[in-house]
């Protein structure tokens, strides 16, 4: 199956919303990840298939050099494809063309398979948050790709 990655549009919010509910005790509303949409503030880029369908998806707000990265979800049919591989590495590739200095992130402690996946990609943990999720209560750690 071919895949692109594209810019988040308005009309794809609704497949993410659904994504977002299939992947997060607390998901995100279409409203809420409509404030995600590109700007001069925001990336939001998605993999797509040939049929214009969103396999997954990632945000990332910005501010001066400065890069933090909201949601990461694949939709459960398109997991183990390499998709969240692809996403994280057009953003960083974004990242490094804004001139960001580093990009942080929250992850649940016991995600073990998204911590790889980060390291993979040059990210560190720089901290824990106690008790930073609900549904299940789990620490956060953060994790940061320092790119200068």
């Amino acid at each position: 199956m071919a895949r692109r990655i594209e810019d988040v549009r308005e009309q794809e919010l609704e497949q993410i919303e659904k994504i977002e509910k299939a992947c997060f005790s607390l998901p995100w509303t279409v409203e809420q990840l409509r404030s995600q949409l590109k700007d001069s503030q925001h990336e939001f880029i998605a993999a797509k298939d040939d049929e214009g369908r969103v396999l997954g998806y990632v945000g990332m707000m910005y501010v001066l050099d400065e890069g933090y990265i909201s949601n990461v979800a694949v939709a459960p049919e398109a997991r183990r494809q390499g998709i969240s591989d692809e996403l994280i590495g057009e953003l960083m590739r974004r990242s490094r063309f804004l001139g960001l200095a580093f990009v942080t992130l929250e992850v649940r402690c016991g995600n073990a398979a998204a911590i790889a996946l980060y390291k993979k990609h040059g990210f560190v943990p720089v901290g824990r948050r106690k008790n930073y999720y609900d549904f299940p209560r789990e620490d956060a750690i953060l994790m940061t790709h320092f790119l200068k």
